[in-house]
């Protein structure tokens, strides 16, 4: 009676901590533990179900295949769910998987399509009349999330079809950033002082659910297309032929699929990927292998909420483990102090690592990581290593506990944690270390772009004492012999230096707001800063209300661009830099060569693409006149869901009538010209 007690309690405790898991993945897109950690948890989950199978319940994890969708973006129900898969570690659990089906169909022949298991977001895409119609995500499996205007940025998505295409059916796939993609999109985070995505996965999940599409389009997000969810029509008798078919519509998919004949084959595709996996140009942490004839598929059915026809079987992470020498602090742009992981250097996947990511505090003292520790390390791809968690079983008692220093490393200044905030601050904004990452990312290519100054040069000049903050670099041109004097520079390097620096000048304003390091301000923020405030004076003496009113401007943004020019030492580097002629004005583009000037929109009902204010500043950003009724003025009526009284009248007056995606194609095409 005791051990189903504490059966039943251990149940209920993983049920607790997988539910909790999967909401940070699927929902938040901000994972805490690996994906090893992960299925640990869920294998000893099916393993005491399938023990005291009077415990299992419809709510349990192992009954469900993600999270449920976010309202938000509004719900669609998928016509087939959208399952996910049984996964295998070893060739053995692979062979037992094949065992199992024979069982249930004797003479199951071995007729396989391997497929590489993507680390991305599983979508399914619904197609009408020979028209991309509807995305959507996975979700919970039966109701997924409507992220249609966010898919249709991915360029390789098809939005038609060929007329010979089915009339209506549904293809399943995966979205995905590649490695390139990630590192990129990680290197302007963290320039922006921006939490960095974990992993691709988060990346492109992250990137596909955002309220606003126009986030998603500037994120390099790709698809591959991995099979049929249901269909109106005739398709073919098997999945491999279905994948050529799919590719034949115009679809994407991997080329690295393979059709076999043996269960050694499989083994054997899936060795070479093992091996193979740093080339590929994405995150790969598998090999999908599916039964190819679909009548074979619907007889062996699903077991639970995984397809009985086709298994995950998992590549090996890449682990190991090493001894945590000390905890390290870097300061960053704005103060954060960014603890890090000094290791006893430990080969993981052919690359000697020394250092790792920690995040933050709050996340050292959540995993119970403690200096003098054995702690396992994670490096997959590109990804930054990271430590996952201690072998606390490895303890000897002489490990330390992190405590964050109650002064900053570098200057000495007192360090605060502001309320709400999870990063520990230097309160200095002369600390040399802030310099000189606001130095250095002044001078980057999403900035400034001033070529020929790295961070060696940067601290090199701040060394000397030729800069003392980013206005001084348009100076330097006064100290052009103590320039040339430099280590490595000479009078040619010098001279291009001086050369960048004059040419900066002239960058748009836009380019100047991101560069100066406003806290919470990324590029994407900057330049509808620019669009909204004509000059660097009108935003700098905004209010907070004022800057509320900004098309994506909240609270917590407003107050930090509020706080940025209320102090004194940023309003003299910018005094500075518009005695050395950088620009500070926006470029407005002339009334009469905007591509809506003249036509005047109203909208009504409810809008799912963009929220009403997003939409009225596309408008006006592109010269159009947004009207609050219908007149003989309108040009355009938007109808969203649930209209007003708006309609009759535009009817009435012969207004045209926009449906929600016509407007989308009218903002797309006039940004074009």
């Amino acid at each position: 009676m005791v051990d189903i007690e504490r059966a039943k309690k251990r149940i209920e405790e993983l049920r607790e901590q997988i539910n909790h898991h999967n909401y940070r993945y699927y929902v938040l897109d901000s994972p805490e533990i690996s994906d090893v950690e992960y299925d640990e948890l869920m294998k000893e989950l099916r393993k005491l179900e399938e023990e005291h199978p009077e415990f299992i319940t419809s709510e349990s994890p192992t009954q469900r295949v993600g999270a449920a969708p976010v309202e938000a973006f509004g719900v669609v129900e998928h016509r087939e769910p959208l399952l996910s898969l049984a996964n295998v570690f070893s060739y053995d659990e692979l062979a037992a998987w094949y065992r199992r089906n024979s069982n249930l169909m004797p003479g199951l022949p071995t007729d396989f399509v391997c497929e590489l298991k993507l680390d991305g977001l599983a979508v399914a895409l619904t197609y009408e009349d020979g028209r991309f119609a509807v995305g959507a995500t996975r979700g919970d499996g039966y109701r997924g999330e409507d992220i249609t205007q966010n898919l249709r940025t991915i360029r390789s998505i098809p939005l038609v079809v060929p007329k010979d295409a089915p009339p209506r059916f549904e293809v399943r796939g995966e979205v995905y950033l590649s490695k390139a993609g990630f590192r990129k999109l990680n290197e302007e985070r963290a320039r922006e002082d921006q939490p960095l995505f974990a992993n691709p996965r988060n990346a492109a999940a992250g990137s596909v659910r955002q309220l606003d599409p126009r986030v998603t389009a500037r994120r390099p997000l790709d698809i591959y297309i991995y099979g049929l969810g249901w269909v109106e029509g005739t398709v073919p008798e098997t999945h491999w032929e279905t994948l050529e078919y799919l590719k034949s519509l115009g679809f994407k998919v991997n080329p690295y699929n393979a059709h076999v004949s043996q269960l050694d084959e499989v083994g054997e595709y899936y060795q070479h990927w093992v091996e193979e996996r740093e080339r590929i140009e994405f995150e790969a942490d598998g090999v999908v292998i599916k039964v190819n004839p679909f009548d074979l598929q619907r007889r062996l059915g699903t077991v639970g909420h995984d397809p009985r026809w086709a298994v995950a079987y998992k590549f090996p992470a890449i682990q190991a483990t090493t001894r945590l020498l000390d905890i390290g602090i870097s300061v960053g742009r704005t103060g954060s102090l960014n603890p890090y992981a000094i290791l006893e250097p430990v080969s993981i996947g052919g690359v000697t690592i020394k250092q790792a990511a920690l995040h933050n505090e709050e996340d050292i003292h959540r995993k119970d990581i403690r200096i003098g520790d054995r702690v396992l390390v994670q490096r997959a791809g590109d990804v930054i290593p990271q430590v996952v968690a201690p072998v606390a079983s490895k303890r000897s008692g002489r490990e330390k506990v992190f405590v964050m220093p109650s002064r900053c490393p570098v200057c000495g200044s007192e360090v605060v944690k502001p309320e709400g905030e999870v990063m520990a601050r230097c309160t200095n904004a002369s600390c040399p270390a802030q310099i000189l990452q606001s130095l250095t990312h002044f001078v980057s290519r999403g900035a400034m772009d001033i070529d020929g100054i790295g961070e060696k040069l940067a601290a090199a000049l701040l060394e000397k004492g030729l800069v003392k903050d980013v206005a001084d670099l348009y100076s330097l041109h006064e100290h052009e012999q103590e320039l040339i004097d430099l280590e490595r520079m000479g009078e040619k390097s010098a001279q291009n230096v001086l050369g960048a620096i004059e040419r900066s000048k002239s960058r748009p304003l836009s380019r100047v707001l991101f560069a100066l390091g406003i806290r919470h301000v990324g590029a994407e923020t900057a330049e509808l800063l620019a669009r909204h405030f004509d000059n660097i004076d009108r935003l700098a003496n905004a209010s907070q209300e004022e800057l509320l009113e900004v098309a994506t401007i909240g609270p917590k943004i407003a107050e930090s661009i509020h706080a940025f020019f209320r102090q004194e030492s940023n309003r003299e580097i910018i005094k500075e830099l518009r005695k050395k002629g950088v620009r500070l004005e926006a470029e407005v583009a002339k009334p009469e060569v905007l591509p809506l000037v003249g036509q005047e929109l109203v909208i009504t009902g409810r809008l799912e693409t963009f929220t009403r204010s997003v939409a009225e500043a596309r408008i006006k950003e592109l010269g159009g006149a947004v009207g609050s009724s219908v007149t003989k003025k309108t040009t355009f009526l938007v109808v969203g869901a649930d209209p007003g009284s708006k309609l009759e009248k535009a009817r009435t007056l012969g207004a045209r009538l926009l449906s929600e995606q016509e407007f989308v194609n009218l903002l797309e095409e006039a940004s074009k010209r």
